[in-house]
C-alpha cells in the first residue's frame, strides 16, 4: 500500500510540474503581449473637475480632449504610437489635484491637460516641477500659474492655452469704453480666488487708465445666493456699466437679481461665465444686455470650427462651451509637441512645447511666448435672446 501511494505521489508531483511549467509560459506570452501594447502607447494623464464647484467646466473639458485625442487616434495617432487617456477626477479641489498629478506620474504619462481653475493647477503645480513631467492648464488664467511672482522665474514645465485675466480684463474694459460708450462702472466681484480678485483688479486699472470712472465696489464670497443688498447698493449709485468678475454658479444667481431689481444696465464679465447653467439659471431675458470675455465664439462660420462643433456635437449630444475648445486644443498642441519632439519623453516634449509657433487651434492661432502663454486673439460675446453672439 506504500509503495502504490509513493507512486501516486511521485505521478502528481510530475503533472503538477508539467502544468507548471505550461501555465508559466502562458504568463509569459502575456506579459510579452502586454509589454508590446504598452509600448505602443502613449499615456496622457486628464486630471480635471468632474465633479464639485466647477464640474461643468472639467466634464465639458475633458470631453474636448477625449474627442482630440479619438481624431488623433485614428489618423495613425503620434509617433507611430496611440495616445492612452488617463482620466481622473480631481473634484474640484487643490490637494485632490496634487494626489492625482503625483499618482498620474507614477503611470508614466508624458504629460498632464489640467486642472481648469488657476487654484486646482496651483495643487498640481509643485508635483509637475519636481517629476519634471509638463502640464497644459486649458482655462487656468492668473498670472502666476506659468510664472512666480515673487522671484519671476518661469515654471519651466507649466504652460497654458488660455490668455491671462489681465488681458481679458483689458478687453472688455475697451469694451466697455470704446463699443457700449460708457464712462461709469460699478465693480461686483467674488472675493473668495484669486481668479476673480484679479480680473477685478485689471479692469479697475485699465478702465480708470482709460478716463472711466468707478463709481462703486462691491464683493460676495463663493457659494452666496442671495446679493440683493449690494445691487441695491450699485442700483443707487447709477452705474453705465456693472463688472462682475466670477464663475458662472454665482454670477447667474446674481444677474437674475439685479434684474429682478430692475437693473436694466449692461452687465460684463470674465470667461468664468461660459456654461449652460447661466442660461438655465438666470433664463435667457435677464441675459439680454451682458457681456463676457471668452476664447471663441460657437457661431464662428470658420470651417475648422464648424467641423469642430459638429463632431463633438454629434458625440456629446450638446454645443461645445470655451472650456470643451480649449481641452479640444491642449490635446492637439500636445500631439504636435510630441511629434515635434520626436520622441514620448516628458523633457523634450516640454522643450518643443515652449517652441510651438502659429499653432491653429480652434481657440485661435496662437505661439507660445518666453513666459509660456500663447499669443492669441480675446472674443466678445453677447447675449442675446437665449444665444451666444459675438461682437
Amino acid at each position: 500500500m506504500k509503495g502504490k501511494m509513493s507512486k501516486k505521489l511521485a505521478i502528481l508531483m510530475v503533472m503538477v510540474f508539467v502544468f507548471s511549467i505550461i501555465a508559466g509560459c502562458g504568463t509569459k506570452t502575456t506579459d510579452k503581449s502586454d509589454q508590446k501594447a504598452a509600448a505602443d502607447k502613449i499615456p496622457v494623464g486628464i486630471n480635471v473637475e468632474l465633479s464639485g464647484d466647477v464640474a461643468s467646466y472639467g466634464s465639458n473639458c475633458a470631453n474636448g480632449a477625449e474627442l482630440a485625442i479619438e481624431e488623433i487616434n485614428k489618423a495613425g495617432g503620434v509617433l507611430g504610437k496611440q495616445l492612452e487617456p488617463l482620466k481622473r477626477d480631481c473634484q474640484s479641489k487643490a490637494d485632490e489635484a496634487m494626489n492625482l498629478s503625483a499618482a498620474l506620474v507614477g503611470e508614466k504619462i508624458v504629460a498632464q491637460i489640467g486642472p481648469l481653475t488657476t487654484g486646482n493647477v496651483a495643487g498640481s503645480t509643485p508635483v509637475m516641477m519636481s517629476k519634471k513631467v509638463p502640464l497644459i492648464a486649458p482655462a487656468a488664467t492668473a498670472v502666476n500659474v506659468t510664472v512666480d511672482e515673487k522671484t519671476g522665474k518661469v515654471n519651466d514645465y507649466i504652460f497654458r492655452v488660455c490668455y491671462l485675466d489681465s488681458d481679458q480684463a483689458n478687453r472688455m474694459a475697451e469694451f466697455a469704453k470704446n463699443d457700449l460708450k460708457v464712462k461709469t462702472v460699478a465693480i461686483f466681484g467674488s472675493t473668495s480666488d484669486e481668479y476673480a480678485k484679479g480680473l477685478a483688479k485689471y479692469f479697475k486699472e485699465s478702465f480708470e487708465k482709460n478716463g472711466g470712472t468707478i463709481v462703486a465696489e462691491e464683493g460676495y464670497v463663493n457659494g452666496d445666493k442671495d446679493f440683493k443688498a449690494a445691487l441695491t447698493k450699485i442700483k443707487g449709485k447709477n452705474p453705465e456699466f456693472i463688472y462682475v468678475p466670477g464663475y458662472y454658479t454665482e454670477v447667474s444667481v446674481l444677474i437674475k437679481q439685479a434684474r429682478d431689481l430692475g437693473i436694466t444696465t449692461p452687465i460684463g464679465g470674465g470667461d468664468g461665465w461660459d456654461s449652460p447653467d447661466m442660461i438655465k439659471v438666470a433664463g435667457a431675458a435677464a441675459l439680454n444686455n451682458t457681456y463676457f470675455t471668452n476664447h471663441y465664439s460657437v457661431e464662428d462660420p470658420d470651417p475648422t470650427i464648424q467641423a469642430f462643433v459638429k463632431a463633438y456635437t454629434a458625440k456629446y449630444n450638446k454645443a461645445p462651451d470655451s472650456f470643451a475648445a480649449l481641452g479640444y486644443d491642449a490635446a492637439k498642441l500636445l500631439a504636435q509637441a510630441i511629434k515635434d519632439a520626436g520622441a514620448a519623453d516628458p523633457v523634450k516634449i516640454k522643450d518643443a512645447l515652449a517652441k510651438i509657433k502659429d499653432f491653429q487651434g480652434i481657440t485661435g492661432k496662437m505661439s507660445i511666448n518666453e513666459q509660456h502663454n500663447p499669443v492669441k486673439k480675446i472674443v466678445i460675446i453677447e447675449y442675446k435672446d437665449g444665444k451666444l453672439v459675438s461682437r
